[in-house]
This record gives structure tokens, sequence and C-alpha cells, in this order.
């Protein structure tokens, strides 16, 4: 069935499917164990019961997420052995140890603390129970970075020697780890994990507001992604900006795939908003450009020339017309982020940030939209990156392993299966729990349990015009 196919594209599919699973849910949980501590921190703060509720809300949604990102995880690490030995074997030595360190370090220290996290706050005391939650939102951050470096170092390598049998061997572990576009692609994650986790709390809130359910649980909620958003995304932009000249210093031809410059341009090249790329013909149809802008984005002079796609061989290009759309894609849900905090931040002015409702939509329909600016981001990287493995040193046709296209094809096929079935009901279930979001009196026990949805209003809803 796959013996017509080339067994290392099925390969570079697999890979691309399974860790396209994966990233959702790291992009997910680093940001909601950081909401997660900041709720627990305020409860102390404050006292006010609303902040737990939303701790012991969030908290299972984490636990779950949490579960099917190490699930997916250890899948994805097994195809470095089955479908990238040559890889495996030559970036071992550099690759394995950062591998390890993630696992020593951030999986034990998020593992350890987990479950205290989760059910020990009536066990160990609050301040043990606070420090269990801090940590395992550090611990997210901290496998974030490990990943980052091994990718980052694959990206921008340095530190290294190859010894005798064509391996690559460290020199430097600290220029290793902080290879040079380690601090840009590290900021630029953690912030898009930000990002995504405040997307998905205001669409919750957003749902329930557009249900009439005006609890102070919802106000809070939607105060605190709006306020988020508006801080997190001009940054992210910012950083995106700073990341771009980064990679332009270091990968100039992924950013020619991003920016869809064939030709090279002398006396200043344009911004090209939009068009169709086509690698055969070399050109980009039906552009629409200003002129001159990619210029002064990139180098700050409008009239500084620009190298092209027609100064690379074209079995070196990358293929341009992914790059080129998942650049844009994730560039436009950028700006739209902003444009949801911005708009946020003229309702709240108003006072109207509690019943806009055409806001309250925008923030719905928002509410993947850090999950798809994840993914094209990482398209970006990965794809702009071909046809190398390890930049400048290890093609993906010499990275993978001696296998059969029909042995890849069939288990490409065995993953997709599983992981829309498991993976599926996983989030089906995460949306039903999202969607059943309670209301108590704040004369019953902070943390005892909720009542069912729809009961006769109490004094949580006289607390809801409190202004949150």
């Amino acid at each position: 069935m796959f013996e017509s196919f080339d067994a290392i594209l099925l390969a570079r599919i697999q890979f691309a499917f399974t860790i396209a699973f994966h990233i959702v849910f790291p992009a997910f949980t680093i940001g909601l164990a950081s909401y997660l501590a900041v709720l627990l921190a305020l409860w102390l703060k404050t006292g006010r019961g609303v902040y737990l509720r939303l701790f012991d809300f969030w908290k299972t949604i984490f636990a779950i997420s949490f579960g099917m990102g190490v699930v997916s995880g250890i899948v994805m690490s097994y195809q470095f052995g089955t479908n990238w030995s040559a890889f495996s074997d030559k970036a071992g030595p550099v690759i394995g140890p950062l591998m390890g360190y993630e696992v020593l370090t951030a999986f034990f220290l998020e593992a350890g603390f987990l479950g205290i996290m989760l059910f020990g706050r009536e066990r160990v005391g609050k301040g043990l129970h606070f420090m269990a939650t801090a940590m395992v939102a550090f611990g997210t951050l901290l496998s974030a970075t490990w990943i980052l470096a091994v990718n980052s170092w694959m990206q921008t390598p340095q530190g290294f020697a190859i010894n005798d049998v064509g391996q690559f061997v460290p020199v430097d572990w600290w220029q290793i780890i902080f290879s040079p576009s380690f601090p840009y692609r590290l900021i630029h994650m953690v912030l898009a994990a930000y990002l995504t986790t405040a997307l998905v709390v205001g669409a919750v809130a957003a749902w329930h507001k557009l249900r009439r359910r005006d609890w102070p649980e919802v106000h809070t909620m939607f105060s605190m992604a709006m306020g988020m958003i508006l801080v997190v995304a001009p940054l992210q932009i910012f950083m995106g900006d700073l990341h771009g000249l980064n990679t332009l210093e270091h990968q100039p031809i992924k950013v020619m795939a991003m920016e869809g410059h064939f030709e090279s341009h002398p006396n200043g090249a344009p911004l090209i908003l939009f068009g169709f790329p086509d690698r055969e013909a070399q050109t980009v149809h039906w552009s629409i450009e200003i002129p001159k802008l990619s210029s002064l984005i990139l180098k700050h002079d409008l009239n500084a020339p620009m190298d092209g796609l027609d100064t690379v061989p074209r079995e070196m290009q990358p293929p341009v017309e992914i790059v080129f759309w998942s650049f844009r894609i994730m560039v436009m849900l950028g700006f739209a982020m902003l444009g949801l905090g911005l708009w946020s931040l003229l309702a709240r002015l108003r006072g109207r940030l509690h019943d806009s409702r055409n806001l309250h939509r925008f923030a719905l329909a928002m509410g993947p939209a850090g999950f798809v600016a994840v993914l094209a981001g990482w398209i970006t990287t990965e794809v702009g990156r071909q046809p190398w493995t390890v930049y400048g040193h290890m093609l993906t046709a010499d990275s993978a392993s001696p296998i059969s296209a029909a042995a890849v094809g069939a288990s490409l096929v065995a993953f997709i299966i599983v992981y829309f079935a498991i993976f599926g009901t996983g989030v089906v279930y995460i949306l039903r729990l999202m969607a059943r979001l309670t209301e108590v009196d704040e004369d019953d026990l902070t943390d005892g349990p909720l009542r069912t949805a729809g009961i006769t209003p109490g004094p949580a809803q006289k607390e809801s015009h409190h202004g949150h």
C-alpha cells in the first residue's frame, strides 16, 4: 500500500503528526500551572473563596491535560529509535544528555509535587500546598527550557566537535545549551503558552457569560484572562520581531521562505502580505506587496539589500509554500490576540467588560487561536529548517533509519487511529468539564463540595456586581 511512497517523507509526516498532538498539551499546561499558582496565591492573600473555587475547577483540567501531554510525549520519543536512528546515533552525545536532564529535573519535579497540588491541601497545610503548586509551575517552565535548548541547538548548533565516526560530541555545554537562538525561542514559546492558556480561560468564561451565568467565578476568570492577553500579546509581537531578526542572522534561508522572497532585492525588499508561492516557478503569484517594507522591518532601512532564494540551490530550499502560509497564520492570529486585548481594555474603561456580548463572542471564537498559532509557529520553525536536521551539518535525508515505507506507513495509520480515539476522547471530556462550572453561596465552606449550576441565586451572585 505504501511501497510507492518515500519512507523519509512518511517518517517526517509521522513525527509532525505526533508532535502536533503533543505540543498543544504542554502549550496549555505551562500557562495553566502558572495560573493555578496565581489563583492559590490570591486566595491565600485575600481569603476570597472565588479564587479557591477557580483553582479547584482548573486543577482537574490541568491534571487531565498534563497526563495526556506525558503520554503523547513518551510515544513521540520512541520515533528517535524507530524512524530516526541515524540522527540518534550521530547527535545522541549532545541530544541525549539534554533530554535526560529534562526528565531528571523538570519531570521529576512536576511528578513529585503534582499529587500534593491535586490532593494535599487538607493534608499538608496551606503553605506547603502552595509551594507544591509553585514547584509544579516551575517544573513546566524548566521542562520547556530543556526542550527548547535541544531544538535551538539543532537550529543554531555550536559548542560541539565531530569525531572520527561522524558523531557530534560536546565540547562546551554552555554554548550547546545557550545557543544563539535559545533565549528568543524560549521566551517566545513561554509567552505563547501564557497566551494559549489566557485565551482558553477567557473563552470558557465567555461561554458561560453568553449563557447569562453572571457569577463571580465567571467575572474573575474573564477579567484575569483579558488582562493577561492585553499584557502578553504586545510582548509576544515584540519578541517575535526580535526572534525574526535573530533568525535572519543565523538562518537567512528560512526568512527568505517566510517572506516569499524568491528574487534578491538590491534596493529594498517588499513585504509580501499575501500571495501564492510557487517553488517550481520560483515566484509568488498574485502577490499583494508593500514596497521596501520588508527591508525596513528586518534591517531597519528602506533601501537595505535582501538576498532571495535565487541565491540558494533548489535542493537546499525549504518547502516555501508551507513556511510562507504558516508564518502568516501565526502573525495574523497574533494581531487578532492583540485586538482582543485592546477591545477588552476599551470595554473595561467603559465599564462594559462583563456585559459586552460581542466582546464575549469574539473571546469565545478566539479560544482555539493559541493552539493554532503555536502549531503554525512550530511548522514555520521546523519546515523552514529543511533540508537540515542539524542546521548546516546534518541533512534530514541522512538522519532517517533504514526502514521501509510500508513499515512507516502502517505505524502512521495506527498512530492516527489511536491518537484520534484516545486524545479525541480526552479533549471532549475536558470540554465537558469546562462547561460544568458550578456556583456556591459565599456562606458555604470554600473547600466544600460545589453545588450544581442553576440553583437559586445566593450571595455569590450578589458578589458578581462588585466589579471583578
